[in-house]
């Protein structure tokens, strides 16, 4: 924007320079030529005194000597008869009438074009009642006299204008980008989750800025409030909303307390538990302000994740008889994601198992890990996805009773996090549904999707 203004500036300024002083130019150049003649023509009123006396030829040297032009040797007088004193440019054929038979008083001053300039001619009257014509010699120096001056002034003048005009836009540009540069850096920190940011709009820092920029830093702040404002509504409404989860898990805990001994009744019991501690950990987390929150380590292993979330969706595969298999946990595999998200996107892979297959459907899950990414697939023996675009789309819920469509959406995100990405298709073993959980290792570089095939194994639990 600063070098548009600056362009538009010095067009703007060249052409208003041009018209001006090229008009300008051109009458001093003029002014020059009609001084030239002007002065010529004094020249040769200067010898109208003298040949109304005599037409002396020595009286008349005499006189022309006594003047710039006969010093100078531009001055010449034809006198009636063809007699010529002083030095001519002209000859008789150029002269206006007739020199040798006398000019008339009918005969009118001119100029004539000569070597090196022009001659101009004067008709006298002289003694004895004939004409005389006077020749004074105009040089093309003098024509031109200060006008290639006045062209350097004049493009001096255009040069400062043009200066001047480049300064003011630059400054003007210079106001304009500051102010746009404070706008967009405040809507990128906003963006990273930097609530607190806001525009200048009054004092030192906003000075100089435009009214519609002006307006545009009042419409962010504004957007900025209304934006923490909803979020801490959000918050306290999540709050609420998890609070009035505490009843039915207080049913849900005295019921599990009765279910006695057994390997199912502490399954329970444990279950109820961790669901009362997530939805502590859920109230905890909104009714906390943004700058409260503490430092998060980022990263976790995916193995030992998977390994545990995988341990314990076992217990209810042994109650429903549904063989499974684990593959591909022997060695670590870091991935820059926080471990409850990570177990979150894979209880959800496995929910969705458990929800939407008949009991005895086998399940399988697969780790691959390679340098730069780590891709966990979970694949049953189910019908497998009609429409696998609407089963990943936020919110469809089109499986059935308690399905609310978020599941596969979170799972999408935090792929999306790492540069990853969630397919959907069908599995090459079991042949029902096969999900792929792809996350990068390497976040700062978005790596394109590998086409990976998983080699058949028997899904088969001893």
């Amino acid at each position: 924007m600063r070098w548009a203004m600056v362009k538009a500036a010095i067009a703007g300024t060249v052409m208003v320079a041009l018209a001006f002083l090229i008009p300008l130019g051109l009458m001093v150049q003029q002014t020059a030529r009609d001084r030239a003649f002007t002065a010529a023509e004094r020249q040769a009123a200067a010898l109208g005194p003298a040949l109304a006396i005599t037409t002396d030829q020595e009286a008349v040297s005499r006189a022309m000597a006594s003047t710039d032009a006969g010093a100078r040797e531009r001055l010449a007088v034809h006198l009636p008869g063809g007699v010529t004193v002083g030095t001519a440019r002209t000859d008789n054929d150029q002269l206006p009438g007739s020199a040798n038979q006398g000019w008339t008083r009918t005969v009118r001053a001119g100029t004539v074009r000569v070597d090196g300039g022009y001659a101009l001619l004067q008709p006298v009257a002289v003694d004895g009642g004939g004409i005389a014509m006077v020749e004074v010699f105009v040089p093309n120096s003098d024509l031109s006299r200060g006008v290639g001056t006045a062209w350097l002034v004049l493009s001096g003048v255009a040069l400062a204008l043009v200066a001047v005009s480049v300064a003011v836009a630059d400054r003007m540009g210079t106001r304009i980008i500051r102010s746009a540069r404070r706008l967009a850096t405040a809507a990128r920190s906003l963006g990273s989750g930097n609530l607190s940011v806001r525009v200048p709009v009054e004092g030192r820092e906003a000075a100089g800025a435009p009214e519609e920029l002006r307006e545009a830093a009042y419409a962010f702040n504004a957007m900025a409030d209304r934006v923490v404002h909803l979020l801490a509504a959000e918050r306290e409404l999540a709050a609420d909303l998890s609070h009035r989860l505490r009843t039915p898990l207080t049913v849900l805990r005295l019921n599990a307390a009765a279910l006695g001994e057994g390997d199912a009744a502490d399954a329970t019991r444990h279950a109820v538990s961790q669901l009362e501690r997530e939805v502590d950990q859920i109230i905890r987390s909104a009714r906390r302000q943004p700058e409260d929150a503490p430092a998060v380590a980022l990263g976790c292993d995916a193995v030992e994740v998977v390994r545990d979330r995988v341990g314990f969706w076992s217990a209810l595969a042994e109650d429903e008889g549904r063989p499974w298999q684990l593959a591909g946990d022997e060695a670590p595999a870091p991935v820059p994601v926080q471990r409850g998200d990570l177990a979150a996107a894979v209880d959800a892979l496995l929910g969705n198992v458990f929800r939407h297959t008949a009991v005895g459907t086998a399940f399988a899950v697969d780790l691959l890990i390679c340098e730069d990414a780590v891709t966990v697939l979970v694949g049953d023996g189910g019908p497998g996805f009609t429409d696998p675009a609407a089963a990943i789309r936020r919110g469809a819920g089109h499986g059935g009773e308690g399905s609310t469509g978020l599941g596969l959406d979170i799972v999408r995100k935090l792929a999306q996090g790492t540069g990853g990405d969630v397919t959907l298709g069908r599995s090459a073993v079991l042949g029902g549904a096969e999900i792929s959980l792809r996350i990068n290792t390497r976040t700062e570089v978005e790596l394109p999707r590998q086409q990976r095939r998983r080699t058949g194994r028997l899904i088969r639990k001893d």
